[in-house]
C-alpha cells in the first residue's frame, strides 16, 4: 500500500507537471544612454549660447548625475547577492565612449551600484569610491558610437531611404514645420537632420527652463519631437534594416552575442559577471535595431538595455533581454522575433547571426567599388604577363640572332703574368 504522503506527492507532480528546471544567473550585459546634459549646440538665432550653460555644451547636468546614481541604485537592487556587495575589479568590466557626459555617467552610476563600506571606505565622510571606467579615443571608436560614417554602402542606402515613398510622405507632411525652422533659426540648410538638432537643443532649454522664442509652440514642438523620432527610423530602421544594421549597430550586437556565448561555458576561472556600456541614443537605438527591437523613439536619458545569461541545471544557457525607459517603472522585457521570452542561447546565436556582418569592410563596398577593384586586379595581372611574354619573346630573338661561334665551347688563351700584349 502506497503511504498517504507519497500519494499526495505523485497526485501533485501529476497535476502540477515536472519541476521548473532552475535557472542561474551567470552573467549580465547592460548598455544606457548618458544622462541629462546641456545642448550640444545652438543654433545660430538662438537666444541662448554655450556661455548660458554652466560646464558649456554637451555636459552632463546635476539632473543627469543624478539619474544615474539612480540607475546604478537599481542595478544594485535588482543584482544584490549576484554582484558582491563591495566592488570586485574582476566581477566588472565598464567600457565608455569618450565623452565627458558618458564618462560622468558611468561614475555616478558606479557610485549608486557600489556605495563603499568597510575597509573599502578610504574617507568617512565621502560615501564614493573611484572604480575605473575604460575608453579609446573617439576617433578610434567602433564599438559604441553610431551612426559610423567610414561606409560608402550606408552612405548609398540613406540615400535611398530619402528616395522612398515613406521618407517623402512624411517630409511632406510637415514642410511647414522644416520651412518654419528654416526661417526662425538661421540655418541656411533644413533637413530631418537639422530639425532633430534643434528639437534636442529646444528640449534641452525647456527642461533647463530657459526661455523659449515666440514661435516655438506647444504644436511646434510637437511636430519637431515626431521628426525627430522619424530621424530615428531613418537612420536605423524601416528601409533595409537589416542591412544597416549589419553596417552599424551589429557591429555591437557581434561583441556582445560573443561574450554572451564565451561566458555560457562554465569556467571556474572566470569571474566577471557585469559588462557596463556607456554611451548615447544612438547607440542604444542601433543595437535594439540590430536586435529589431526597436521602438522607433529617442531612448530618454540613463535609459538601459539589459541582457541576462542564465545556465539551466542541465548545462544549456539562455537569454533573456530588458529594456529601461521610465524610472518610475521596473523594466519590461524584449522578446526576440522568432524566439521565446527566454531565449535558449543556440537560438539567439542563430537567429542574431542575420544582423551581424563576418566582414563588414567588404559589405561596406559599394557594388561598383567591388567591381572596379575586380578590373583594376585583372587589368594588372593580365599586364604583368603580357609583359614576361614579350621579355621571354625578345630573349628567343636575340638569341637566335648570336653569330654561330659565339655559342658552345671554344678556346682560350691564357697569357702569362706580366705579358705583354
Amino acid at each position: 500500500m502506497v503511504p498517504a504522503a507519497v500519494l499526495f506527492i505523485l497526485t501533485v507532480g501529476s497535476v502540477c507537471g515536472p519541476a521548473a528546471t532552475e535557472k542561474t544567473l551567470v552573467y549580465v550585459t547592460v548598455l544606457f544612454r548618458h544622462g541629462d546634459r546641456s545642448p550640444v549646440k545652438a543654433y545660430p538665432t538662438d537666444p541662448h549660447q554655450e556661455s548660458d550653460w554652466p560646464q558649456g555644451f554637451g555636459q552632463l547636468s546635476q539632473e543627469g548625475m543624478r539619474q544615474h546614481f539612480d540607475l546604478g541604485q537599481f542595478l544594485r537592487s535588482r543584482y544584490n547577492g549576484f554582484l558582491n556587495a563591495s566592488y570586485d575589479r574582476h566581477e566588472i568590466s565598464v567600457r565608455s565612449t569618450d565623452y565627458d557626459r558618458t564618462l560622468m555617467s558611468a561614475e555616478a552610476n558606479l557610485a549608486g551600484l557600489y556605495p563603499p563600506s568597510g575597509p573599502q571606505v578610504f574617507k568617512p565622510s565621502l560615501r564614493w569610491q573611484p572604480i575605473p571606467v575604460h575608453t579609446v579615443p573617439q576617433s578610434e571608436e567602433r564599438l559604441l558610437s553610431f551612426p559610423l560614417g567610414d561606409c560608402p554602402r550606408y552612405k548609398q542606402l540613406m540615400n535611398e531611404t530619402e528616395h522612398t515613398q515613406e521618407f517623402i510622405n512624411v517630409t511632406t507632411k510637415y514642410q511647414d514645420i522644416i520651412e518654419l525652422v528654416r526661417n526662425k533659426t538661421g540655418l541656411n540648410k533644413t533637413n530631418v537632420e537639422s530639425v532633430w538638432s534643434v528639437y534636442d537643443t529646444l528640449f534641452c532649454e525647456s527642461i533647463h527652463n530657459k526661455s523659449a522664442p515666440d514661435w516655438v509652440t506647444p504644436d511646434v514642438m510637437e511636430k519637431l519631437k515626431v521628426l525627430k523620432d522619424f530621424g530615428f527610423q531613418v537612420i536605423f530602421g524601416f528601409y533595409k534594416q537589416q542591412e544597416k544594421s549589419r553596417l552599424q549597430g551589429g557591429i555591437l550586437l557581434g561583441e556582445i552575442v560573443k561574450n554572451l556565448s564565451k561566458m555560457a561555458a562554465p569556467d571556474p576561472k572566470q569571474r566577471l559577471k557585469l559588462m557596463m556600456l556607456s554611451a548615447h541614443d544612438t547607440t542604444v537605438a542601433a543595437l535594439q535595431a540590430s536586435l529589431n527591437v526597436f521602438n522607433g523613439k529617442q531612448p530618454p536619458y540613463a535609459s538601459c538595455q539589459i541582457f541576462e545569461l542564465y545556465r539551466d541545471d542541465n548545462g544549456s544557457a539562455s537569454v533573456s533581454m530588458f529594456y529601461r525607459n521610465d524610472s518610475t517603472a521596473a523594466p519590461y522585457p524584449l522578446q526576440l522575433p522568432g524566439c521565446s521570452l527566454h531565449c535558449p542561447l543556440e537560438d539567439f546565436v542563430r537567429i542574431t547571426k542575420l544582423s551581424i556582418s563576418d566582414d563588414r569592410d567588404k559589405e561596406c563596398q559599394l557594388p561598383s567599388e567591388g567591381r572596379d577593384k575586380e578590373v583594376i586586379i585583372s587589368l594588372a595581372v593580365s599586364g604583368c604577363l603580357l609583359f614576361f611574354l614579350i621579355v621571354l619573346l625578345l630573349g628567343i630573338i636575340c638569341w637566335r640572332k648570336e653569330p654561330t661561334s659565339s655559342r658552345g665551347y671554344h678556346h682560350v688563351i691564357n697569357h702569362e703574368v706580366g705579358e705583354e700584349s
